[in-house]
């Protein structure tokens, strides 16, 4: 993936990282994504971005050159991750929301959950609650990177990751090319906005059993 293709619309780049592969390495080992959906923030112009009102201290990554990871953290528990895309000083980003595992899958499965520890924790939760009457089922393979959230736990990438080159050849983290996809991906409006919701800038690969299911937004009941 050369920087200049990155450089782009935002609209344009969004769909050329779908089959790009995301490799990210920790002292635990490597994981390496196949990216299979994804989505287009267009800064100023987008009320849906976090750089819609400008700058902040959280966003300036965004405000820098294209190529770096935007990472934040999101409903105090879920950490998820942006391609900075368009020209520098513009504040463009493709949310990284799902792909299949295609390296290190022992690991990506230890981080989401091994399921014996799935069956105990199931188990003594049901002893408080009564008897067991089923059994803890395993996280399938293809939900491993199956949203942002258990991407970025997949990959190993939290707040450290903000800010990472991804194009720089000894980054932990790197967006490396992959079998891409020549198809016509499918769009469709972006998950959980309440603002700019209609906008039809999520992109994915048709029929691909990792992409995640599509969810609006739901306003808070008021008590």
């Amino acid at each position: 993936m050369r920087r200049s293709v990155l450089a782009g619309p935002v609209l344009e780049v969004a769909p050329k990282l779908l089959g790009m592969v995301l490799r990210s390495t920790t002292p635990d080992g490597t994981v390496a994504v196949r990216l299979t959906e994804v989505e287009a923030y267009d800064g100023s112009n987008d009320p849906g971005s976090h750089a819609y009102r400008g700058r902040t201290a959280r966003t300036e990554v965004m405000f820098g050159p294209p190529g770096h990871l935007y990472v934040y953290f999101t409903y105090g528990m879920h950490f998820c991750m942006n391609v900075v895309a368009g020209a520098d000083g513009k504040p463009s980003a493709v949310l990284l929301r799902a792909g299949e595992v295609v390296e290190g899958l022992d690991l990506a499965r230890a981080r989401r959950g091994h399921p014996v520890e799935q069956h105990v924790a199931f188990n003594q939760a049901a002893v408080r609650k009564g008897p067991v009457t089923k059994v803890a089922k395993p996280n399938p393979d293809r939900d491993l990177a199956r949203g942002p959230a258990r991407l970025c736990v997949a990959l190993g990438i939290g707040r450290d990751g903000n800010g990472t080159d991804l194009l720089a050849k000894n980054a932990p983290i790197q967006l490396v090319d992959g079998p891409g996809y020549d198809g016509v991906p499918s769009t469709g409006p972006r998950v959980g906005l309440r603002d700019a919701a209609d906008r039809p800038w999520r992109f994915w690969i048709p029929n691909d059993p990792t992409v995640s299911p599509y969810r609006p937004h739901v306003p808070k009941k008021r008590p």
